[in-house]
């Protein structure tokens, strides 16, 4: 596994924005999961600092050495149960994947949910983003049958729970 000395998730800033599109796009064109009904097509995903001043919700860039990695959230979605939140816009940069990072960061979406009240953490994902599929199976996330909540992505066909 690598190791990398200087690891740094912290909050998003409006400046952030442009390159974290970029990233998301990249990534999801890079396992061919850039089609219609994802965050791809999404036009917040080149807004991400400002959907995320809502006070439930929280957006993390992770650093590796001064440059950005990538970053994870957690957002309120309409439609979902009571005390649940979605976990959101997880993608990381090729060189920052298996040292890791995804589970610090995804730790740390988590800590969040706890800390904002939340009991349960819900995502959206697609069998080509199988690295992340592994992790969130490792992490405790179970499989559902059908989508939670009003996220809007019908391009994601699978769909997990994790209790927090």
């Amino acid at each position: 596994m690598k190791q990398f000395p200087n690891i740094r998730i912290r909050p998003i800033e409006p400046t952030d924005d442009p390159m974290l599109a970029r990233i998301i796009r990249e990534t999801l064109a890079e396992f061919g999961a850039n089609h219609p009904g994802t965050v791809y097509f999404d036009e917040a995903t080149d807004h991400l600092s400002e959907l995320f001043h809502e006070d439930s919700a929280a957006y993390f860039v992770a650093e590796v050495d001064g440059i950005m990695a990538g970053g994870g959230g957690i957002f309120p979605t309409k439609g979902l149960p009571d005390g649940t939140c979605e976990l959101v816009k997880m993608y990381l940069l090729p060189f920052a994947r298996g040292c890791g990072l995804g589970r610090e960061l995804l730790e740390k979406c988590m800590q969040t949910a706890r800390e904002k009240g939340f009991d349960q953490i819900y995502l959206e994902t697609m069998p080509e983003l199988k690295q992340a599929l592994k992790l969130y199976e490792k992490m405790g996330f179970r499989y559902l049958c059908s989508a939670m909540g009003d996220s809007g992505h019908f391009g994601c066909d699978l769909h997990m729970i994790r209790a927090l």
